[in-house]
């Protein structure tokens, strides 16, 4: 098995493991603030990560996390869970999974600049033609435009950039503690919402069981992401993050009864045909 094709199992592992999360994330929220749900998920995969990395005779929070490259994937880690546990809560989780999936095309673009990975003419028009995917699913100026949405776009700034630097991380760093290092930050991003939303309270059997489904299926999901991004060339193995589309639409349908309209399914289709386009030029090239 080559490290890219092993790169894109992790990541297609990785995508069902987030959009399962997202559901349970979503259905906690109607029983309290986003941001309590998010704390307490936090501290979950603190928990667990650290008990793999103690195992593995780690420390969970090693002196490398205090370099450059940890404290701005830890900057960019923090912004994206921020906005796109807002963006999960407030908005349809298909519309919300469809913008994020424009995250690909925005790491393959920092992939060209930051190391240097080759990006040729067609595959900058196919990037371009991505984004475009975005704005139809937006609809800026149109009557169906709904600003929440702009959360997703933040997020996928912060996704982006977070991707970008594990694959700049310490190699010393190991998968368990760049995943304490991560419910740190999702930790802080859940505290930060309910600081400023307000409204805690006890949750019951019922919403601890979503909470905590929505973590074990996270610390999975972040484990499998991270492993991706480490393993493989990026241009490769991110673009198959579009599976995530594919398992949040049937989640949206199926669990909320959510019915994307046809900007959305039009906007997605375009991203997912630039990203599929850009993975197959990729191998021809290889």
């Amino acid at each position: 098995m080559t490290p890219n094709l092993r790169g894109s199992l992790f990541m297609v592992a990785s995508m069902a493991g987030f959009a399962a999360e997202d559901a349970f994330l979503k259905a906690a929220a109607r029983h309290v603030p986003v941001g309590e749900a998010i704390l307490l998920m936090g501290l979950i995969g603190i928990a667990v990560f650290s008990l793999i990395a103690l195992r593995a005779g780690e420390p969970p929070l090693p002196r490398a996390i205090l370099s450059r490259t940890m404290a701005i994937r830890s900057g960019f880690e923090i912004s994206g869970r921020l906005f796109y546990a807002l963006a999960i809560a407030l908005t349809p989780i298909s519309v919300a999974s469809a913008i994020l999936q424009a995250s690909p095309l925005l790491v393959v673009l920092g992939a060209s600049v930051i190391f240097g990975e080759k990006v040729g003419a067609r595959r900058w028009l196919l990037i371009l033609g991505g984004f475009a995917g975005v704005l139809v699913i937006l609809r800026p100026g149109l009557a169906g435009f709904d600003a929440l949405s702009l959360l997703t776009v933040l997020a996928m700034i912060g996704f982006s950039g977070r991707d970008l630097a594990t694959r700049a991380a310490p190699p010393a760093l190991s998968n368990a503690q760049l995943g304490v290092t991560g419910f740190v930050m999702l930790t802080l991003s859940g505290a930060i919402i309910l600081l400023v939303g307000g409204g805690a309270s006890l949750p019951d059997p019922q919403t601890l069981g979503l909470i905590a489904g929505a973590a074990l299926f996270g610390i999975s999901a972040y484990a499998a992401l991270t492993q991706a991004m480490r393993t493989g060339d990026v241009s490769t193995v991110a673009p198959f993050r579009y599976t995530r589309l594919l398992f949040a639409m049937v989640m949206g349908v199926m669990v909320f009864g959510e019915r994307p309209d046809t900007a959305t399914l039009l906007g997605s289709a375009i991203i997912v045909a630039c990203g599929i386009a850009i993975l197959t030029q990729k191998r021809r090239t290889a």
